[in-house]
Formats: structure tokens, sequence, C-alpha cells
């Protein structure tokens, strides 16, 4: 079961003084019973007012629990044991608890993840746990306000090295006999316990008196010593740029960073080794948006270290207090720090919209909730969305905005100050914040954190077309926000005049000197709301859309070209115009990849009928195909290579990039492009299983392995549809990653008719397998949902289905795309 608040609550009132020594044996045997499992045995540390508690550890076998030096017999650990909880009683004031158990490897990366490299054939064993794992790896105190001391030792393969949240202890290590030994960390919040274990390739440094270190897979050693030096800049350009921003220095004795198979999180904070997903080290080329993006998950990351580790949420509705700051202070870091300029834009175009798009769904949540409305794990895990990321992340850069950067700084040191490696609550932040201005924080927290929604900025005319501009709020919060103004030249070129900072609230703000002018409003993104131009100004940005030389300005239109489709106040026909007259001109990365991920993963199979599917494909790629005729940047041509080879039909074209390795244009085929290319020929019937298995096996990695299971998935037969959906339906073994293989190529809108069977089979199996697999394979199945246009009685089966009993993350999903369907015109 699912730990809930109120005992959360009332064990951590009752224990304390925490500490656990653990000890992993990671040299299972493959044959036998107990292969599949890893041992594992923790002893552990605590003060207690009460004479009984309980640990978590879910699933173990073999187990030998000893309590004060009583060793417990079978009868009394079994009856004690339900294969989540182990109940202890007979407890006194100081007590030491010692549980030996064989523990499951897992493939969906919600445990000790035990990956095999089809590269090498090399082995890795890594545990990067978070919400509700550390139970998986070993028995502990699933919570984050019983923070502890963890010292560590790991038995594995003499070939293998070991990283952990602490510093190796080099006295009590032993690598020649594969005996690894960590010193005793400093207190952290146990769901962020990490160990990895493998031959991994490693780089290493010092900084500013600590070890750093990057490592990866042996089979992408050559990758990481292609980007070692920007990695290692850009981490140490971070670091030294929080020790500016932050009073308290990072509190941990090292900073390993790995790239890890089988992470379910973008990447996660652990302390002292920050685990990120193996993909953002790719095979081949690293686009300049590519390691923008890297860079600003480094500095999220890195942000953790302060808010989430340092001091850390004491339950989980203040999710928001650890996510909103890392994802605000990735990119403000990523660019002020580590000088990667524009990492705003890939907020405002990749990630905001999503949040508004979550915020008028029956799930939205005010971005920092009361306690009691997120009543245990299973709903705090569904807190993890574009709420507490994106809109916080909005948010914080408004109160920054209102607030004044140095004010808001002083707020935070005071926060991380009175709370150093302690647990703390929305309240102990605005107090901090209250104490730094002399301005109504706490009023602004009641309408800014505590509301969910958002207010509408919107500009009239008074006195017709070249009137004088007025902005008004539909709404209650206070903003602060940037306007821009410009003159529409001839041809309708759009040349900027002005721009200037405007609070606007419950009185209209009226622009006399701007009278005829087109007028932007939230310009640069300052604020969260839902932007409507007057219609002269729409009229002429839609027109000059792509003549406006600053990108945020561009992107403001093209997020609210996003909105307005979203919300049907935009017909999907006019959409796909702005696409087909501007996107050949866009120049910057992120805006392209932005527009062709919106237009082919929202507006096609959310937006138009089936039978429209393949057109609007078409219309994308003669748009991606007269982009590359009249570009010259290397960039530009790149993301729109990607965007053509996703939806050209031209399968003499693509079988020519295959075949020669580059494009007409000079874009080389990496491999991640190689089996872009591979898939859309399998999707539109070009390639057959012979030839997908020649590029699998010329690949060797696991990415071919990969983009072998999704290019056969996606070919237009029965047979492939039906092979796919039982490789992913019947086997309650397959990995995390080879579901998501198996369903990206399954569903194509241009394929609805095909698919049908297998839409009705979605509803019917996803229930169970999210079932057995638990909370983070429950992600994996509803990111899954079909990515076609819905019938109406596909439609009417997907409410039928979310009427009877279906798991928490599962239900969430469903109830969001549903939602996301049948959004009405606001």
């Amino acid at each position: 079961m699912s730990l809930t608040l109120g005992e959360a609550r009332t064990r951590a009132s009752r224990i304390s003084d925490v500490s656990y020594e653990i000890d992993l044996d990671l040299t299972a045997p493959t044959t036998g019973p107990t292969s599949g499992t890893f041992g594992c045995t923790t002893t552990v540390r605590f003060a207690s007012s009460t004479p009984d508690t309980f640990l978590e550890l879910t699933a173990a076998t073999d187990l030998a629990v000893t309590v004060n030096g009583v060793a417990l017999s079978g009868d009394v650990v079994g009856s004690s044991y339900d294969g989540r909880r182990l109940a202890l009683d007979e407890l006194v004031d100081h007590n030491v608890v010692t549980v030996a158990a064989r523990v499951p490897y897992v493939t969906d990366g919600d445990g000790m993840y035990l990956f095999t490299d089809p590269a090498d054939g090399e082995t890795y064993a890594s545990a990067y746990c978070g919400m509700d794992v550390a139970q998986r790896v070993f028995a502990c105190f699933d919570q984050n306000d019983l923070k502890a001391t963890v010292t560590l030792a790991v038995t594995a393969d003499p070939s293998w090295t070991v990283v952990a949240n602490g510093r190796v202890d080099e006295h009590g290590t032993d690598r020649a006999a594969g005996r690894w030994r960590f010193a005793t960390t400093e207190v952290f919040a146990i769901p962020m316990f990490v160990v990895c274990a493998g031959p991994w390739h490693s780089r290493t440094w010092e900084h500013a008196g600590l070890p750093f270190g990057w490592h990866a897979r042996r089979s992408l050693a050559a990758e990481l010593d292609r980007d070692f030096e920007e990695l290692r800049a850009t981490t140490t350009a971070c670091f030294d740029h929080y020790a500016t921003l932050f009073t308290e220095p990072m509190p941990y004795d090292s900073y390993d960073q790995a790239f890890v198979p089988g992470q379910n999180w973008g990447a996660l904070e652990s302390p002292g080794c920050v685990t990120y997903r193996d993909e953002l080290l790719p095979r081949g080329r690293v686009t300049d948006l590519a390691r923008s993006q890297r860079a600003s998950v480094i500095a999220h990351e890195m942000a953790h270290m302060w808010f989430g580790n340092l001091v850390t949420m004491t339950w989980w509705e203040d999710t928001w207090l650890q996510e909103s700051f890392a994802d605000y202070m990735g990119y403000r870091v990523s660019a002020d720090g580590a000088g990667f300029a524009g990492a705003l834009l890939q907020h405002e175009l990749l990630r905001k919209p999503s949040a508004y798009q979550a915020d008028e769904r029956r799930s939205t949540h005010p971005v920092a909730p009361e306690a009691e409305d997120v009543p245990d794990v299973d709903a705090a895990s569904n807190n993890f969305d574009a709420i507490s990321y994106s809109k916080g992340n909005s948010v914080l850069r408004q109160l920054v905005t209102w607030l004044g950067d140095e004010a808001f700084l002083a707020g935070v040191n005071a926060y991380l100050g009175a709370h150093r490696l302690g647990n703390g609550t929305l309240a102990d932040f605005m107090a901090a914040l209250d104490s730094a201005s002399d301005r109504d924080v706490l009023g602004w927290v009641d309408v800014w954190l505590r509301t969910s929604g958002f207010d509408t900025i919107r500009v009239s005319r008074d006195g017709g077309a070249d009137g004088v501009p007025v902005v008004t709020c539909d709404g209650t919060r206070p903003h602060r926000l940037r306007l821009t103004s410009y003159d529409e030249g001839s041809g309708g070129a759009l040349v900027e005049r002005e721009s200037r900072f405007v609070d606007v609230a419950d009185e209209p703000v009226r622009l006399e000197d701007w009278a005829g002018l087109v007028v932007v409003p939230n310009s640069h993104g300052e604020t969260f709301a839902r932007v409507v131009p007057d219609a002269v100004s729409w009229s002429a940005l839609v027109a000059g859309l792509s003549g406006i030389d600053d990108d945020l300005v561009r992107a403001l239109v093209w997020t609210t070209a996003f909105d307005l489709v979203h919300t049907r106040l935009l017909p999907a026909d006019d959409f796909l115009s702005l696409v087909a007259r501007h996107l050949p001109h866009e120049r910057h990365v992120t805006a392209i990849a932005a527009v062709l991920g919106r237009t082919l993963d929202a507006v096609v199979p959310r937006r138009l009928p089936a039978s429209e599917a393949a057109r609007a494909v078409d219309l994308v790629a003669d748009a991606c195909a007269r982009g590359l005729e009249g570009t010259d940047d290397e960039q530009v041509r790149i993301e729109l290579t990607r965007g053509l080879a996703r939806t050209s039909r031209d399968d003499a074209l693509l079988r020519g990039w295959l075949s020669d390795g580059v494009t007409e244009h000079g874009v080389e085929l990496d491999p991640a492009l190689r089996w872009r290319v591979v898939h859309r020929l399998a999707e539109v019937g070009a390639i057959d299983a012979d030839a997908i298995e020649a590029e699998r096996v010329a690949d060797g990695t696991i990415d071919g392995e990969l983009g072998a299971a999704r290019a056969l998935a996606a070919r237009p037969t029965v047979e492939a549809k039906a092979a796919a959906w039982a490789a992913l339906a019947e086997d309650d073994q397959v990995s995390n990653r080879r579901f998501e293989a198996l369903t990206s190529g399954l569903w194509s809108p241009e394929q609805a008719e095909l698919l049908a069977p297998h839409v009705a089979g979605y509803w019917q199996v996803s229930p169970g397998i999210a079932e057995r697999r638990g909370q983070a394979f429950s992600q994996v199945v509803h990111r899954a949902f079909p990515a076609l246009a819905l019938t109406d009685e596909q439609v009417a089966d997907l409410e039928r289905a979310l009427a009877g009993d279906l798991p928490t993350v599962l239900r969430r999903g469903w109830e969001d795309r549903l939602d996301d369907l049948t959004v009405a015109i606001r």
C-alpha cells in the first residue's frame, strides 16, 4: 500500500536520529533459486518514542531480521512482513534493526535496474530511487522527513566501478576483489539514495576542493570523451554561479554525474551522484539545441543540491519547493552561468504551453496545494507534472519580476540557512521571503500559489483600429510584465518601436503614446497568463511572424497560436496555414522543434479527423523541404531535416539518404536521424522486416534494438501491428524503454483504421499492466496513449474505462488526455 500522509506524520513524530549501514551484494547468480535477485543487508539505527513502527521493503525473499540483538524466528518474520512493510514491535528508546534479504532486480527502472548492453555484452546494476523506490532496494523508512546518514558497502564484479551518494572510502575499498566502501554521508532524504555499478567509463577532476566526475557505459566511452570538456565546463560554471547566488555551500563531499540506462526520469538529483538518461549522451551529432537542453538539465539537477537535498520538502504537497525552483534555476543558470544563451526559449516554447493545458484540466491543482490534498504517495506522484515544474517555474519568474531579484535571493538564502540539512514547507519559505521585502508577499502567495488556473491579459482598442491600446487583466492576480510595440513597415514588416514594463491588476493600463501601433503583451514571458492581443495586432503578427527579430516575441506569437488551436478558437487548418507560411522562414532551432512537435504530436492527432492526417503531414513535409532550400544555417538544416525525415512520403528520397549516409543538403545521418528515416519508411510501407533487421545488426547498440522495435511496429499491416501488440501487452517483463519504443511505433495518426482493434485493446489491458508493474510503469503506460484521432465511439470507450476501477496514476493520465480531447471553446 502507498504511504499515507497520516502514517508519515505519525512515524516522523515518533522516529528520529536515523542512520543506515547498507551492504549490497550485486554478484547475483544467473541460475538457481536466487537468480534474478541481489543480496541486501541493512542495519538501521534510530530513536523511537513508541514500541512499534514499520520499515518498508518491497518483494523481498529469504528475510532474516534482528531487532536489538534478538533474531526473529521465521514464523515471526512471516507474520510481520506483507511484501511491502515489515512491522517492528518491542522497540526501546534507541534501536538497532538488521534486515537481510534477497531483492529482485527490475527491468522498468523502479528498483535495482539490471541492464545488459547489446553493444558489448557488459552488464550494469543501478538503483536510481526517488519516490517509493528506495524500499525496492533496501529496508528503510521511505519518507522525506526522516533524513539519515548512509554508510554503504557494495560487492560487485571486480571489473566494475561503483559510484554512490558518498565518496569512496579508499581505506576500506579493494577494487581487485570487487569490494567497495563509501564514507558516511551527510544526512539526506532516503528517496534520494543511489548506487550505480558496472564497467563505467569515467572522467574525473577536482574543483573547489571537491572531486567531480562524469560516467557513462563503456560502449559510450567515445561519446563521453567527445563531450567531456563541455560537460566539465558546464558543471563547474554552474557550480561557481550557484556560489554567487546562495550563501550556503553545497553540503555534500563529492559530485559525480552518470549517464545511465533505464532511468525513468529525465534525471535524478541524488546527492553526491546525479543520474541522467543516457539518451542525453547521444551517438553521433550533438546539436546546439541538444547541448542547450542538456545544460539546462545539468543546472536544474545541481539546483536540487540546495532545493531538495540541503532543504527537503516535508511532505509531497511541497513538490513545487523543489521542482519549480530547480526548473527556474536550470534555465536561468545555464544561460547566466554556463553561457547557453537562449535557454529561456526552451521553457517558453517547449514547456510552458503544456502548463497552460494542464491548468485547464480537471486534474489541475495549485502550485502549492494543502498537505491534505495529497493524501498518499500515489496521489503525490501525480503532482510531478507541468503545474509543479513549468507553471511553478513561470510563477517564480513572475515573483522575481514583481519582487526584484535582490529581495528574492535574500529570502531564498534566509530559508536555506534556517532549514539547513532539515525539512521545509511553503510557510517556512514565505516567512523567509516576507522578512526580506516590504511588499505583501503573503497576499501574493494566496493568489498565485494557493489557487489553480490562470488569468487572461487582454489588449483592446479605444477608438477603433488606430485607437489607444488598453491592457486589462481578466482575473485576480497582480502581474508585472513587458509590453513591446511595433510599427508596420512596407510589405507588412514589423519594426520594433519600444518595450516597457507595466503593472496590470484591477485597473486598465492605457497606452496613450502607442495609438495605432501593434502591441505584444507579455512579450518576454514574464508572467503566467493567457494572452489575447487585439484583432489589429494579431492580424499583423500572423502576417509578419517570421520577420520579427526578437526570438522571445516570436515565441510568444507561436505559443499564442498553440493555445488558440488547442482551445479551438483557431481552426486546425488555419494553424496549419500559419505553419506552412512561417516555418520555412523560422530561424531559431528551438522554435522549429517546438512547432514541429506541437503540430505532429498535438494538432494532427487531436484536432483533425483521421481522414485529414495524411494531408496535414504532407503540408509539414513541404514546409520543411522549402525551409531547407532557403537556409544556410547548419543547425536549422538539421532540425528541418529531422522534420522532413518524420513526414516525407518520398521513399526514393529517404532511401537515397540511407544509401548515401547524407542528405542532399549536406546533413549527415547520425544514428538518431538514420533510425528516424527507417521509421518513416516503415510507416509508409516502403521497407520490410529483413531490411529493418539489417539496420539493427549494423547498429549493434541499444539504440538499434529500440529503433528496430519501433520501425517494425510502424509497418502498416495487420500482422505487424499484431506482433507489436503481443510484444508489449503479453510480456510482463518488457522493459520501460522497449514498451515506449513499441507503442511509439505502433500508433500513427495516418493508420487510424488499421489500429482500431488495438485502441480497444489498450483500454482493456492497460489497467492490469499498470497494477502489476507499479507507479513508474503506470507513467509509461499512460504516456503510450493512442497518438491518433479517436472516433466518438473510442472516446466513449475511454469514458467507460474511466468509470471503472483504475490505478491512480493511470486514471490521472487518461483523464488528462480525455480533457485535452474534449476541451471546450473558452
